[in-house]
């Protein structure tokens, strides 16, 4: 028996960690009919991925609309999923992580009474608002799942925790290490391109790259950010900043105010993936609020500043890859230069056990798909 597996993802960081896990499912072209749709809720950013990993949407929603609210994103996915589904009849929905996208495609196959399996099933802050909405989005997924891909035991005892089956619980790793160290060897076999001024902008420098975006900072607290960033350039010479600031305006407006004519510090526009770990390669530490970033970050041995409050991503903290620093400014500053000035604390961090994964997250829920039949 053939199995239609639907692969439902939106978002950037979502096709990267999708993508080897549809590489894998096409390794089996006689078990598994594979179909893949996007709903586009990020546009620009996911069309980079797709012709990075050569991925070709069988079903693009393009659901995009500048400043739409989240209600509206909800009701678009509901809506113009359903006739997807209707004729794909899939065995399985396959979603990844904790997007809007993700909760609705959901809601969506429970509708339809098809089975879904959630990738990176587990994550947990135990704040609903922090981050938001990813917190209900992924209580709410899990709610609905039939199968759930943990990346970590500790987020396999957050589902048993809340009363989800063991037996419908496999702990894979993550798939953004299957991605990360696939993209590293091609970029050491052919650098990619990099946007223009900032090869010599780093020439000679130590630097640090740096991302922001997540809702739950939007306003005084990214303001906070950059005023700390000013501040860590203005105090160290010796050091060359980089900063791919994330579409929304909301993230665009106060970074370019504040920060759009410091010296050393580089606004650059968002970059594909090829480039953007290539830069994370040649940091020496890492500031952002991204899930992915944590992740990856440890893989690389790069040291990560958290500007988050709490982090659903705990395996870092605990293993010494990563620090909570929110988005205090005196703190991001205070840490930031003790590890550029104190080589026995940026060690410790740098060499810490990596808890996200081997590369072979993609290898064992296609098997383990495939054993559901």
């Amino acid at each position: 028996m053939t199995l239609t597996v639907l692969s439902v993802f939106g978002t950037r960081p979502e096709a990267i960690k999708m993508a080897p896990v549809i590489r894998e499912l096409a390794r089996y072209p006689r078990e598994i009919r594979s179909v893949v749709c996007v709903t586009a809720q990020h546009r620009e950013m996911l069309d980079q991925v797709l012709e990075l990993f050569k991925i070709k949407p069988d079903y693009d929603l393009d659901l995009m609309a500048e400043r739409q609210s989240l209600a509206q994103l909800s009701a678009r996915v509901l809506l113009n999923l359903e006739p997807v589904f209707v004729e794909v009849k899939p065995d399985w929905v396959l979603v990844q992580g904790d997007t809007t996208t993700v909760m609705a495609v959901s809601l969506v196959a429970f509708y339809h009474h098809l089975q879904v399996a959630h990738i990176e099933a587990g994550l947990r802050t135990h704040d609903k608002r922090a981050p938001f909405p990813e917190e209900i989005n992924r209580r709410i997924t899990s709610v609905i799942a039939d199968r759930h891909f943990a990346p970590t035991q500790q987020a396999r005892q957050a589902l048993l925790a809340e009363g989800i089956a063991s037996g419908a619980i496999e702990v894979t790793g993550n798939t953004v290490i299957d991605a990360l160290l696939w993209m590293q060897d091609q970029v050491h076999q052919a650098p990619p391109a990099l946007p223009a001024g900032v090869a010599e902008a780093i020439d000679g420098k130590r630097l640090i790259l740096v991302t922001g975006h997540r809702r739950e900072s939007f306003g005084p607290g990214l303001e906070r950010v950059c005023l700390a960033l000013h501040d860590i350039a203005e105090q160290n010479p010796g050091v060359c900043l980089i900063y791919p600031v994330h579409l929304n305006p909301s993230v665009r407006e106060p970074v370019f105010r504040l920060l759009g004519d410091v010296p050393r510090i580089h606004l650059i526009e968002p970059v594909t993936y090829a480039p953007f770990v290539w830069l994370m390669d040649r940091a020496a530490l890492i500031l952002t609020d991204s899930g992915g970033v944590q992740e990856e970050a440890p893989a690389l041995g790069k040291p990560v500043l958290v500007l988050r409050d709490t982090t659903e991503r705990p395996e870092g903290i605990e293993a010494g890859n990563a620090l909570l620093v929110g988005t205090n400014r005196e703190l991001i500053v205070a840490e930031t230069n003790r590890l550029l000035t104190q080589p026995e604390a940026y060690q410790a961090m740098a060499t810490a056990h990596n808890p996200y994964g081997d590369g072979q997250a993609a290898r064992r829920i296609v098997a383990s798909l495939l054993e559901a039949r």
